[in-house]
């Protein structure tokens, strides 16, 4: 699915839930949608305006601001099934920490040592986050269609967040049988 269709996917997507201006669009992507996905907000005024043009959403009102209100139509919720229909196409990954440790030896023990425990720390606090977010949901009484599927994207960044944790734990172990930290003494 080329990039286009993806941000059309994410926008008909949140227009999906509810009516909602372009600035609001852009908040739920950033916020909602955020710990799964991300999308460029340079595209999403653009790609409301074409989804405009070509009848998959209307605009609510009569003024032309970027405070109108976004409704997804027939045709968008059409739309937004083909898309979501369409294969998922890889993304080839691009992960500066892990660029970082392959090359580890050039930065040496302690800062990579750093870079591992801030990723845990990140990945504690994402977790943190995800338990938090699955508390909402479920204390929530509006989009009971979607919880279950709310729910499972909740899940996969919970799950994600703990494998991060348990690998940092890992190379930090490796780590330390490289080089021991500093004020550890002998083993």
């Amino acid at each position: 699915m080329a990039r286009a269709s993806q941000t059309e996917t994410a926008v008909l997507g949140a227009l999906s839930v509810m009516p909602m201006t372009g600035y609001a669009v852009r908040e739920a992507i950033r916020d909602v949608l955020g710990h799964f996905w991300s999308e460029s907000f340079g595209q999403i005024y653009p790609t409301l305006a074409e989804l405009e043009r070509q009848g998959h959403v209307r605009r609510q009102g009569s003024n032309r601001t970027r405070s109108s209100t976004f409704a997804i139509t027939t045709s968008g919720t059409a739309r937004l099934k083909q898309l979501l229909a369409q294969p998922i196409q890889p993304v080839p990954p691009r992960n500066g920490l892990m660029l970082r440790l392959f090359f580890g030896r050039h930065l040496g023990p302690e800062a990579c040592r750093s870079l591992l425990l801030e990723a845990k720390a990140d990945a504690e606090r994402r977790l943190a986050e995800y338990e938090a977010i699955r508390k909402e949901l479920l204390e929530d009484q509006d989009h009971a269609e979607d919880r279950r599927y709310w729910l499972m994207t909740v899940s996969a960044g919970a799950h994600t967040a703990r494998a991060a944790t348990a690998w940092a734990d890992e190379s930090l172990a490796a780590l330390d049988e490289i080089d021991p930290p500093r004020g550890m003494g002998e083993r």
